[in-house]
């Protein structure tokens, strides 16, 4: 199912920031905005309709605004009409534009709701999408405890009681910053980024259950500097028990990947062990992460160096047997 967000919560959730003003009243509020996408009407209004998009909010601006001073009452009637008896969500006039009263009856007729800011054009498009971005991007909410460590979001997962908070009270004890505890909100961006952030209510916001112990508030114990909002998934850790049986990477060539959302994220799995210091390991996978973005990948230069010893194993024994002879 499509996400939607409804025209009053955009007004609620926006009106300050945007300076919107609702021109009549309660009218269109219950209408669902499920685009991010704007749509300024100027083609429609001259008349060529073969792309217009009725799912789209209407944003005028001084041009449309220029054009419609030009029109007669029963022409901006008409064009009102047209375009008001669709399925759009909503009309904005920026840039202190004046709304019409043949848009005010036509609003009232077919249920829209009107509003006006004193923002330009470009800029309350801007903001919107932005916003309406956000709002109805794909989420997903996942089992799990994210970290920023040395920059990079590292979500730990696996089944409860494994260890996952115990090891980002550590990491934060050592100087990374929480996102989020026990439970994942991730979303989907346009441009395939995938954002972790704590889901549901602020109350329980940066806490972490430590078992044994119980609710501990990072933020009064650490600081503010041991917390962060939302941060980008970078890489997912698998914590699992040990498993004798299971043949777990070695060498680091086989790159795993795990999806969310529809997004390959590098995935590492970590068997538990008596006296394996996983905070450590985590900081290293962490960096190790970064130095493959930044085309550095430890492992693949690893077997690429063997491969060419390999190669040249005669060559080097020819230099060992001379260096032996070396008395100086």
């Amino acid at each position: 199912m499509s996400k939607s967000v409804t025209v009053k919560q955009l007004f609620q959730n926006n009106k300050e920031e945007l300076r919107l003003i609702k021109e009549n009243g309660k009218i269109g509020f219950d209408r669902k905005i499920k685009t991010p996408k704007l749509n300024r009407p100027g083609l429609e209004l001259t008349g060529f309709w073969q792309h217009f998009r009725d799912d789209r909010i209407l944003l005028f601006g001084m041009k449309e605004d220029c054009y419609l001073k030009t029109l007669s009452r029963e022409r901006k009637r008409k064009l009102f009409e047209k375009l008001f008896m669709t399925d759009i969500p909503a009309a904005i006039f920026a840039h202190s534009v004046a709304v019409p009263e043949e848009a005010r009856d036509m609003a009232r007729k077919y249920n829209i709701g009107i509003f006006t800011t004193t923002f330009l054009t470009t800029q309350l498009n801007k903001f919107i999408m932005d916003y309406l971005d956000w709002e109805l991007a794909p989420s997903v909410t996942k089992h799990g405890t994210l970290v920023d460590v040395y920059g990079v979001g590292i979500l730990f997962t696996g089944k409860s009681g494994i260890g996952k908070s115990e090891v980002a009270l550590d990491l934060i004890e050592r100087g990374h910053r929480l996102v989020s505890d026990d439970s994942v909100k991730i979303i989907r961006r346009a441009d395939n980024v995938i954002i972790g952030m704590q889901p549901g209510s602020k109350l329980l916001r940066h806490h972490l259950e430590v078992r044994g112990l119980g609710i501990i508030d990072a933020p009064r114990m650490f600081g503010v500097r041991s917390i962060r909002t939302q941060k980008r998934v970078e890489v997912e850790v698998r914590l699992e028990i040990w498993d004798e049986d299971k043949n777990y990477e070695r060498l680091g060539l086989d790159s795993r990947q795990s999806r969310i959302l529809d997004v390959s994220v590098p995935m590492v799995e970590l068997p538990i062990v008596p006296g394996k210091n996983i905070t450590v390991i985590a900081e290293t996978i962490a960096m190790n992460h970064m130095l493959k973005v930044y085309g550095k990948d430890s492992a693949s230069e690893f077997d690429r160096r063997l491969e060419m010893a390999i190669k040249n194993k005669t060559k080097r024994k020819q230099v060992v047997n001379y260096l032996k002879k070396d008395y100086e």
